[in-house]
């Protein structure tokens, strides 16, 4: 979501077409910009939120958790409003280096005139979600609106500021006007996301955002080595004649922040329909190596292009096409995301239309990607992630449908975004290999209504696992390592498991059934 007021309409206007009798339940009316994290000591344990919508209120934030790489997902569950009426979006997730799992989001006034930046920490991977901390509120920067759009950033470098947890903000339009000048807003936390720290602008002096661009989203990495970075967008024109992309660096955990123009950017793309925020990345096998992904309308369409920085971000190359389409073929890319293996190997994904009909945004798409090996010169061949091309629907015109995400881990690439192919958007997850197989694919905000339970919760020995049609039970340590896994050939209703030769602690039992999985948490004293 670029800013809360088109999504707060659309869901207004949305509101008034249902009657008390309506059934909603049968299907989504609105489900947006989903976010994947990836736990980095358990490749296997997933986490996806998304905005959602729930009857009587409106916008929440759901999540879904897996803990076997993707093949089966939990039952999506409804994060709570901080205050009764309120309503959310933005969501964003990372992982800390003790396995805890935080969300970033925005929960506000449907007038969009109170509200703030939250943040929620679970201790169990996911599965529930802690009391929410406050970041940053909607007028913590007097008559500006500092809540929009958080991106969450954890250090898990090892070194002196590991654990930090860094969100950044920006202004965000709303029905009262905000004057400029505009800012990007950057709050830390430095206790394990307990508080959070007084915010701080983004930029300074000589590298302001300014007065023209409402929205100055950064878009924040953290180095292996613990360096953190933010791109920002900035048009000033004591600054420059032409609009830039600024960098800001702090080498000591937040504390201060140095700032230098990556890009002057030219041939921009003026649609005021695509989805045209950029990303930066950096290299975790590499502390010099960060890469910016853009698109920029070079040879008349809107094309995905790199830029690449071998010296932490002074110096940058040329921007390089990815997506290898024909050049000018009147095809607009956007919604662009990537990430960086282990190894230093990169995915890029975007919405494609190379096979649209047309050259405007209203026109089929597909979600595309390509990969570049760690020292190769240029990327491989462009891949499909998704499965079909999708007709254009008028819903994509909304704010709310800004982001798709993708997170590469060992080789594979796991890829999350709204697709709207059933006439509603609904949040997909593709699993692909090296080789572009797709490994799995999922509709992940399906609230099919299944029923499980387990007793004694907690317990010391017997456990009982109660569902319908049960075919299959795991029982997973906070690892991720399988203590216990059975199949059934008939479909069983219940299943006794003695869990004395287990140690004591925190247990995920995933109970599989015809009508599909349900996760639960289970504590051995």
């Amino acid at each position: 979501m670029k800013t809360l007021l088109y999504i707060t309409l659309f869901v207004l206007i949305n509101l008034s077409s249902f009657s008390q009798n309506q059934n909603i339940s049968q299907g989504p009316v609105f489900d947006g910009e989903p976010y994947i994290t990836v736990n980095p000591e358990n490749p296997q344990h997933m986490v996806v939120c998304w905005i959602g919508y729930k009857f009587m209120q409106l916008l929440t934030i759901n999540t879904s958790v897996s803990f076997d790489g993707g093949s089966t997902w939990s039952t999506p569950v409804d994060v709570p409003h901080s205050v009764a009426g309120y309503q959310s979006a933005d969501p964003c997730l990372d992982f800390d280096g003790n396995g805890n799992v935080f969300l970033a989001y925005v929960d506000y006034n449907p007038n969009i005139d109170s509200g703030s930046t939250y943040c929620r920490k679970s201790t169990d991977g996911g599965l529930t979600w802690g009391t929410d901390v406050p970041v940053i509120g909607m007028h913590s920067d007097p008559n500006k609106r500092a809540l929009d759009r958080p991106w969450i950033n954890i250090d898990r470098s090892g070194g002196v500021f590991d654990g930090n947890i860094y969100i950044t903000t920006m202004n965000a339009s709303t029905m009262a006007a905000v004057s400029p000048p505009y800012n990007p807003y950057i709050t830390r936390s430095i206790n394990g996301g307990t508080s959070f720290e007084p915010w701080q602008y983004l930029d300074t002096a000589g590298f302001l955002a300014g007065y023209f661009i409402n929205n100055p989203m950064p878009t924040p990495t953290i180095g292996s080595n613990g360096t953190f970075y933010a791109i920002y967008p900035s048009y000033v024109l004591t600054q420059s004649n032409s609009a830039q992309l600024m960098l800001a660096t702090s080498t000591n955990g937040g504390a201060s922040y140095n700032h230098n123009v990556a890009f002057q950017v030219a041939n921009g793309i003026t649609d005021s329909l695509s989805k045209r925020a950029g990303l930066l990345r950096a290299d975790p096998s590499d502390t010099n190596h960060l890469v910016m992904l853009s698109l920029f309308a070079t040879h008349g369409d809107a094309d995905v292009f790199i830029n690449e920085s071998f010296d932490k971000g002074a110096t940058w190359s040329a921007a390089t096409r990815v997506n290898d389409d024909p050049i000018g073929n009147n095809r607009m890319q956007d919604l662009v995301w990537g990430d960086f293996d282990s190894d230093g190997d990169l995915v890029v994904t975007w919405r494609d239309r190379r096979n649209g009909s047309d050259s405007t945004y209203q026109t089929a798409s597909e979600i595309w990607g390509a990969i570049k090996l760690k020292g190769a010169t240029s990327f491989a061949s462009n891949f499909r992630i998704s499965d079909t091309i999708t007709a254009y629907d008028t819903i994509l015109a909304k704010n709310g449908n800004d982001f798709m995400c993708v997170k590469f881990v060992n080789d594979t690439l796991n890829a999350v975004w709204g697709d709207v192919r059933s006439g509603t958007i609904d949040i997909w997850y593709n699993r692909i290999g090296l080789d572009g197989t797709i490994l799995s694919a999922k509709k992940l905000n399906s609230k099919s209504l299944l029923s499980g339970a387990i007793y004694p919760n907690p317990t010391s020995s017997m456990l009982t696992v109660v569902g319908n049609n049960i075919t299959q039970v795991d029982i997973y340590d906070q690892n991720g390592k399988i203590v216990f896994t059975k199949k059934y050939t008939g479909k069983k209703k219940s299943e006794n498991i003695n869990l004395d030769d287990s140690s004591k602690g925190i247990y995920i039992i995933e109970i599989t059934t015809t009508g599909g999985t349900i996760i639960k948490k289970v504590v051995k004293h």
